[in-house]
């Protein structure tokens, strides 16, 4: 066993510890998916009203 291995402890009895556990790689691009999700009816809304907008000014149709 090295310095190391004495120092951190065990990978495999450390990993068994956190089996099933969500990472936080895994959690920061679930949140962002849910924000995106979240805030898209919001922006779509911007987008359509910008369109509609644009149309009337430049004479376009509904």
């Amino acid at each position: 066993m090295g310095f190391l291995d004495r120092l951190l402890g065990n990978d495999q009895e450390r990993a068994a510890n956190y089996e099933g556990r969500e990472s936080a790689s895994e959690s920061a691009a679930r949140k962002r998916r849910e924000r995106h999700h979240r805030n898209l009816g919001k922006t779509s809304a911007k987008g359509d009203a910008w369109e509609r907008k644009d149309r009337r000014r430049f004479g376009g149709g509904a």
